[in-house]
């Protein structure tokens, strides 16, 4: 059975990821697991599944918790592929998470302010956005990228709320990345929750440690 979250009556924004909050991490899993290694590997007559696991995987374990490990930019450079292209080409698996849509009509018609903080590109939070249009469901949308570092580190939080100078009492944050949501509550933000299943191709996760937790953000009311 899920858990239900519900927010306190005084908060008035809500600070919200993107990849496995609102939308379904299973697209990003597939792009980097599976198309890229497949156009990798075919530039280099190598199978998927070698171009994976020798060449890729390493490349993102290392740079992972980086702003690099999220740059569209970067691994274009560092594989030699337009990934911005590969990316629109093979957009078809981008989707919301079920219930996200609502769960945005809700806590506007709440009063609420809704403010995307996300990791992702800003390319790619373009594409993502042409194909199932995040913009009109959000009253700012802020990338990692316009800060020069990521959420996990306290450098963001501090960056991002002089640029959207939100009352971090009066502010929920929702992520399904542990390292964010510690470096999200390490700056002050009273309510950090996570979502414990970002991955629809995937199995859910295990809750991390004395965070309110949901499996969607369709349970928080």
């Amino acid at each position: 059975m899920s858990t239900v979250v519900r927010l306190p009556d005084h908060i008035d924004t809500l600070l919200l990821d993107l990849d496995g909050t609102l939308l379904d991490l299973a697209f990003d899993t597939y792009f980097w697991l599976e198309v890229v290694p497949g156009y990798y590997g075919a530039a280099r007559g190598m199978s998927a599944q070698d171009a994976l696991e020798k060449e890729i995987h390493p490349r993102l374990r290392a740079a992972e918790g980086t702003l690099s490990w999220y740059c569209l930019e970067h691994w274009s450079r560092m594989l030699e592929l337009d990934l911005s292209a590969i990316k629109s080409e093979h957009d078809d698996r981008i989707a919301w998470l079920p219930g996200a849509r609502d769960f945005l009509h809700r806590q506007r018609a709440a009063g609420r302010r809704l403010v995307l903080a996300t990791n992702s590109h800003p390319e790619t939070l373009r594409i993502k956005d042409q194909k199932v249009g995040i913009r009109p469901f959000l009253d700012a949308m802020y990338s990692s990228h316009q800060f020069g570092a990521p959420k996990e580190h306290a450098e963001f939080w501090i960056r991002f709320r002089a640029a959207e100078p939100y009352d971090p009492e009066r502010a929920a944050f929702i992520d399904d990345n542990p390292r964010v949501l510690a470096a999200a509550r390490a700056s002050g933000i009273a309510c950090v929750i996570a979502v414990t299943n970002p991955d629809s191709s995937r199995p859910p996760r295990e809750p991390p440690p004395g965070y309110m937790h949901v499996s969607a953000v369709a349970d928080i009311t």
